[in-house]
C-alpha cells in the first residue's frame, strides 16, 4: 500500500527506536523522508539507509530543535531536496528522571525546551511548506505519564502535557489551511534508552492488559502512518493512545 506516494515527511529524533520505526513505516507508505537528529548522527545515518532500502528517497539533516534558526534551516533543507513538506512528526525528546527535590531549573528548562519549545519551533518552521502543499499533517508524540502522572519526572510530565495542549491549539489554528494536528501517546514501549531515561518507575509490562507485554516501536509507527494518510483527513486535535490498555481514556 502506497497511500503516501508523492509526499515528504520530516521526522525529528529519528535516529533510533520509535523515531526510526516511524520513518521506515512512512517510507513503506510511499513517502520520502527527512531523517532528523541532533547528536546521534551515526544512528540516524542508519535510519536513512533503512528508509532507502524500502525504495524511498531519504536525507539526513541535523539541528537543535530548540534553535529557531536550526529548524528554519531544517525545513529549507527538506524543501530544497524534495520540493515540499506534507508531514511533520515531532518525536525529538529528552526522557530524564530526577527527584523533584533534586530537580534544577536548568534541567527543567532543558527538558521543556526540547519537548515543548521544539514542537512549537518545528511546526512554525514547517508551516509555510505545509501551506504551500495545500495541507498536511502534524503529528506530535506525547507521553503516557502526562495522563497518569509518575514520580521523578515532573519536567517530562509537564512538557508532554503541554504537547497535548499545543496539538489542540494547532488543530484549530491550522484547520483553515487543511492541516491536521494530532498527538500519539505511546505506552510502555520496548526501546533502547540512554542512561538518563530508564522508563517510568510506575509502569511495568505486567500492568499492561493486552498480553502483559511491552509494545513495539512499529506499533506506534503504524498509528502515526494512519494519521498521516488520506483516510484520516477528518481527524484532528485528537490524542490517541497506543498502550495495550495500560491507560484507558
Amino acid at each position: 500500500m502506497t497511500e503516501l506516494t508523492g509526499q515528504v515527511a520530516v521526522v525529528t529524533g529519528a535516529a533510533r527506536n520509535i523515531g526510526r520505526a516511524i520513518a521506515i513505516d512512512l517510507a513503506r507508505g510511499g513517502a520520502d523522508i527527512v531523517v532528523h537528529a541532533n547528536t546521534s548522527m551515526e544512528a540516524a545515518a542508519e535510519t536513512v539507509r533503512l528508509v532507502q532500502a524500502e525504495g524511498r528517497r531519504a536525507i539526513l539533516a541535523g539541528g537543535d530543535v530548540t534553535s529557531e534558526a536550526d529548524m528554519t534551516a531544517l525545513m529549507q533543507t527538506a524543501t530544497t531536496a524534495f520540493g515540499r513538506i506534507d508531514i511533520l512528526v515531532n518525536n525529538a525528546a529528552l526522557r530524564r528522571e530526577t527527584k523533584f527535590e533534586d530537580l534544577t531549573y536548568a534541567e527543567w528548562r532543558e527538558v521543556l525546551s526540547v519537548i515543548l519549545d521544539g514542537a512549537f519551533l518545528t511546526a512554525k518552521a514547517a508551516l509555510p511548506a505545509l501551506k504551500a502543499a495545500g495541507g498536511g499533517s502534524i503529528i506530535n508524540l506525547g507521553g503516557m505519564s502526562a495522563h497518569t502522572g509518575t514520580s521523578e519526572r515532573a519536567h517530562v510530565v509537564t512538557a508532554k502535557t503541554g504537547i497535548v495542549g499545543l496539538t489542540r491549539a494547532l488543530a484549530h489554528d491550522l484547520a483553515p489551511f487543511n492541516i491536521t494536528a494530532n498527538c500519539v501517546v505511546p505506552g510502555l514501549i520496548d526501546t533502547i534508552r540512554g542512561k538518563s531515561g530508564h522508563g517510568s518507575n510506575s509502569l511495568t509490562a505486567a500492568r499492561t492488559p493486552l498480553a502483559g507485554r511491552k509494545g513495539r516501536p512499529e506499533e506506534v509507527a503504524s498509528m502515526v502512518r494512519t494519521l498521516a494518510g488520506p483516510q484520516s483527513r477528518y481527524v484532528t486535535g485528537q490524542t490517541i493512545h497506543v498502550n495495550g490498555g495500560a491507560f484507558l481514556v
